[in-house]
């Protein structure tokens, strides 16, 4: 349970991901971004540079949550959840500075405008839990001595997320492709790989709990007022 009630050591993961998210933002801007504004580059070869941004991503993940100390607190799969909040957040805030900037060139959405806010909160929901989501599962994979498979996975979903983040200042449904994908991620997110940080004891203790909270919460829906509540447990 330590990285979960760890604020410090979440806090100090989300800053190193807040400083590699915008070096890798900066990649993203200065190489993708242009090629796609003067079509000097294809879609494959734009795809080919995102997969090797994603790569590179994916090894500092698999570096930071791999280091012994961080696997016997047990703590990659939060903290690796906080590094990605971290990665996705800086990524969000290039594009979104890109997006309202009027001179961005061949987009109908650029500006200052309703539609714009609107597409730049999407990004930015999309931005964070696409990059958290990877980082979070390499984390839990590492805890069961997985790490390449892992790796080239995540490298190829961050590769995906890159491409559909960029073109969606240009086509804002492009935003759609990576939504099933974040969708599908989300529960095995929340019930295997985030829990996996607990120890036996720990997860014994919060499947109790939430086995209680449900029977107090149907026991409290159930009861009518003015009778008098059994509290034997």
């Amino acid at each position: 349970m330590t990285g979960f009630y760890d604020v410090a050591g979440a806090v100090k993961y989300l800053l190193y991901g807040l400083v590699s998210g915008m070096l890798l933002a900066m990649a993203v801007d200065r190489i993708i971004l242009p090629a796609v504004i003067l079509s000097s580059l294809n879609i494959i070869s734009v795809s080919l540079v995102a997969l090797l941004i994603g790569a590179a991503e994916a090894a500092f993940v698999m570096f930071l949550m791999a280091r012994p100390r961080v696997v016997a607190l047990r703590g990659s799969p939060p903290y690796g959840w906080a590094l990605g909040l971290g990665i996705g957040s800086m990524q969000a805030c290039v594009l979104i500075v890109r997006l309202f900037d009027t001179e961005l060139a061949y987009s109908e959405y650029s500006g200052l405008n309703p539609f714009s806010m609107l597409l730049a909160f999407a990004i930015s929901i999309t931005s964070c839990l696409g990059h958290a989501l990877p980082a979070s599962w390499q984390g839990a994979k590492v805890l069961e001595a997985s790490r390449m498979r892992p790796f080239f996975l995540s490298s190829m979903a961050r590769g995906a997320l890159t491409v559909c983040l960029v073109l969606s200042l240009f086509e804002p449904l492009l935003l759609l492709v990576a939504v099933p994908a974040i969708a599908l991620a989300w529960g095995p997110a929340q019930r295997s790989w985030l829990p996996s940080g607990m120890t036996p004891a720990a997860k014994q203790a919060f499947r109790r709990t939430t086995r209680q909270s449900d029977k107090h919460r149907k026991a409290s829906e159930a009861r009518v007022r003015g009778t008098r509540v059994d509290n034997e447990e």
